[in-house]
């Protein structure tokens, strides 16, 4: 098995000490930086968007992990590439021309993600395979930090890892939403290679000790 990547969300961090959160997440051996970009519109909350995402490359050289959970998503494809993001996930729930958000995505150089809700079926990315790099399944209804994981909306992993061998695929397949060290071995079980970690990281005392237990490290 792989070693599984950790991306620390910044959503968890202190905002107004971006540059020395970023720092710590780099010293703790995080591998990519998470944006949950919010519009109060697709989700019932309001986050922040491409300038963030332009500071925080200033300040790091780790791929930046964009999650743009909004109602629209075309018009930010342009700006997050322009401020220095590496890969972006939209979601196929707002995405009613999914094949051209993707290529788009692709077209200027990142990595093209579908993300998931916790109740939508794996089946809704079927005809998607190929033109994705990443699958974000998410264990908590999106919008807000903090929250208790979804057993059942984790399990999909296991199905889509199935899938993914089934098809001869390296689609990277990523969690978010609750994780932290009392679940992450079984995140890790079912199939996922990244771990998308906000509070559980963020807050913890002893930041690599945490991303060394999200990971496995200690074991």
């Amino acid at each position: 098995m792989s070693r599984v990547r950790l991306a620390p969300s910044l959503l968890a961090c202190d905002l107004a000490r971006v540059a020395d959160e970023v720092a710590a997440a780099e010293a703790a051996g995080a591998d990519l930086l998470h944006f949950d970009v919010m519009d109060g519109s697709f989700v019932p909350n309001l986050t922040f968007g491409p300038l963030l995402c332009d500071a925080v490359r200033r300040y790091s050289r780790l791929p930046l992990d964009v999650h743009l959970m909004v109602a629209d998503a075309a018009p930010l494809i342009e700006p997050f590439a322009c401020a220095g993001a590496n890969r972006i996930a939209v979601h196929v729930e707002a995405a009613p021309h999914l094949h051209r958000l993707l290529a788009d995505i692709r077209s200027r150089g990142m990595a093209a993600g579908v993300a998931l809700n916790p109740l939508t079926p794996v089946d809704a990315i079927d005809e998607a395979w190929p033109f994705v790099d990443f699958v974000l399944v998410m264990t908590v209804n999106p919008g807000f930090g903090g929250q208790h994981l979804i057993p059942e909306a984790a399990q999909r992993l296991a199905r889509l890892a199935g899938e993914r061998e089934r098809r001869g695929l390296a689609t990277e397949l990523a969690v978010d939403g609750g994780v932290d060290t009392s679940n992450a071995s079984w995140l890790r079980s079912l199939g996922a290679d990244i771990l998308i970690a906000g509070t559980s990281f963020f807050g913890a005392a002893d930041r690599c000790a945490a991303a060394a237990m999200l990971r496995g490290e200690d074991q």
